[in-house]
């Protein structure tokens, strides 16, 4: 099957057969398709996107100020010079992404509006047969793929994580989830409420900070926050050295992961050390008399959630020039002018902005199926968090909490691919992850540690998620560096991988 083209390979039915299908045109499906035009040329892609066009979270995420949270030489690709400032908007971002669609030639084979609505596998055919809604065309439609990549990201584009608060319908005013950001929205002299303290939150605030008369931060829990410069100085020198810009992005990418993984060590070491110096940076950038460690001074560890980067200390200056405020507190319950708190104080506002979060997708929500049996991912056990045991042929890509995400996206793509290779050098139909005797009989875990990364989403579906066990090869590593040698050295001919002729 590998390496024929769609026309050499059309059923008798007209259904269309690739040998590789991958789902989402966002930063991972976008990645790991111009890997796969790269190292396996011979082999025919189709890439199917719900949404009307690429990008993904960045098509998605509209809301004012959205930018990336992670510095765009390790969230940009290792393969595509990264020529900016560290922190992106929502438009340099969707820019990037279209250049590399441009430069790898992958628009012929990018489907927009394509919703998968089913996979099932045939083990006599050796194929997928994947249940597509065309909404463009307005009907259903059937493709066959030879190897299934998951690459539509980790939460529901559809809708939001909202919180059922008590009394939520009986506010007069307007309620938004940041991912359904209304085009025509007017706060102008309007009294705002964000609920959330996290990214999304931290980016809303001081964009919203100018526009409304005023915006109140509404938090349960304060984030851990860096604030600084959106500029590097040593990116900034050798720029004006006038270094190669792809030397430059290698060098600055290099020099990021050897910050994180000194960051992630003094969590680990000394987190009561780190909390006191991020809690001091953000003291720095605060009026004397403000109560820092109320509102900025979380009582979880250092990195168990993501530290948000405050680009040039933006959200402090709105706090400072009294455009916007912070309140730490939990809400009882919302009535029709605001919302009413545990200390007995209110809030009250024209609009509600529930930055809270998001839910998880696990598997895009798509139901699989092998040879007909319904597929629980909660019942599997991952293999590097990308391939599941009693899955043939398919992989997820899921990226790191603690680095960026890209810098998995470019690991799981180079693995897909030369396992794709493998199995044509051996003439394989099928590979999917085999748990020895042993490790069958070993204790099955969460799909992380909450210890380690215990982010909201993630609490609300682990138990949705593939499980663990205490092998390296079985477990999800949030290690770069660990991985960055350890997939390129795996042996595919290791027993753990069960090939199908």
């Amino acid at each position: 099957m590998f390496g024929k083209t769609v026309r050499e390979d059309q059923r008798d039915d007209g259904r269309e057969r690739f040998d590789v299908a991958i789902i989402g045109a966002g930063i991972s499906g976008i990645g790991c398709a111009y890997l796969l035009r790269k190292q396996c040329p011979n082999l025919s892609i189709v890439i199917l996107e719900a949404l009307e066009s690429y990008g993904g979270t960045w098509l998605i995420h509209r809301y004012p100020g959205a930018r990336s949270d992670s510095d765009l030489f390790t969230f940009g690709y290792g393969f595509k010079p990264w020529k900016g400032d560290p922190i992106a908007s929502r438009e340099q971002i969707l820019d990037y992404l279209g250049s590399v669609i441009d430069e790898a030639d992958l628009a012929p084979h990018i489907r927009y509006r394509q919703q998968v609505r089913a996979a099932d596998w045939s083990s006599d055919r050796s194929a997928w047969t994947l249940e597509v809604l065309d909404a463009e065309a307005g009907e259903a439609r059937r493709i066959e793929a030879g190897f299934v990549w998951m690459c539509q990201g980790y939460y529901r584009h559809a809708e939001g994580y909202t919180p059922d608060w008590p009394g939520l319908d009986r506010f007069a005013g307007e309620v938004i989830h940041p991912q359904h950001w209304p085009d025509a929205l007017d706060l102008t002299g309007k009294r705002v409420t964000v609920i959330g303290s996290g990214a999304t939150a931290a980016t809303l605030v001081p964009a919203l900070g100018g526009q409304c008369g005023h915006v109140t931060m509404l938090q349960r829990t304060p984030t851990y926050f860096a604030a600084g410069r959106n500029a590097d100085a040593l990116a900034d020198e050798l720029r004006k050295l006038e270094i190669d810009e792809a030397w430059i992005h290698e060098i600055m990418r290099r020099k990021v992961v050897r910050d994180r993984a000194d960051l992630i060590e003094r969590a680990r070491a000394a987190p009561d050390a780190l909390k006191a110096l991020l809690v001091s940076g953000v003291k720095a950038h605060l009026p004397d008399d403000y109560d820092a460690e109320r509102h900025f001074s979380p009582p979880y560890k250092p990195l168990q959630q993501r530290v948000a980067f405050v680009p040039d200390g933006d959200l402090f200056r709105a706090i400072r020039s009294g455009q916007a405020s912070v309140v730490t507190d939990r809400i009882v319950e919302f009535d029709e002018r605001g919302v009413r708190l545990e200390s007995g104080e209110r809030i009250d506002c024209d609009v509600v902005i529930t930055a809270t979060g998001f839910e998880l997708a696990v598997m895009g929500e798509i139901p699989f199926t092998v040879d007909g049996a319904r597929v629980d991912f909660s019942d599997t056990v991952s293999y590097r968090g990308m391939l599941f045991t009693g899955v043939p042929n398919m992989a997820w890509v899921y990226g790191y909490g603690h680095y960026s995400w890209t810098l998995r996206v470019e690991l799981v793509g180079a693995f897909i691919c030369r396992l794709l290779r493998h199995m044509e050098a051996r003439g394989a139909k099928s590979v999917a992850p085999a748990l020895d005797l042993d490790a069958a009989q070993m204790p099955r875990q969460p799909w992380m540690d909450p210890d380690s990364f215990n982010a909201g989403y993630l609490l609300r579906s682990l138990q949705r998620l593939p499980k663990r066990i205490d092998r390296a090869e079985w477990q999800h590593s949030q290690d770069y560096l660990y991985e960055r040698d350890a997939l390129p050295a795996v042996d595919l001919d290791d027993p753990v991988f069960s090939y199908g002729y």
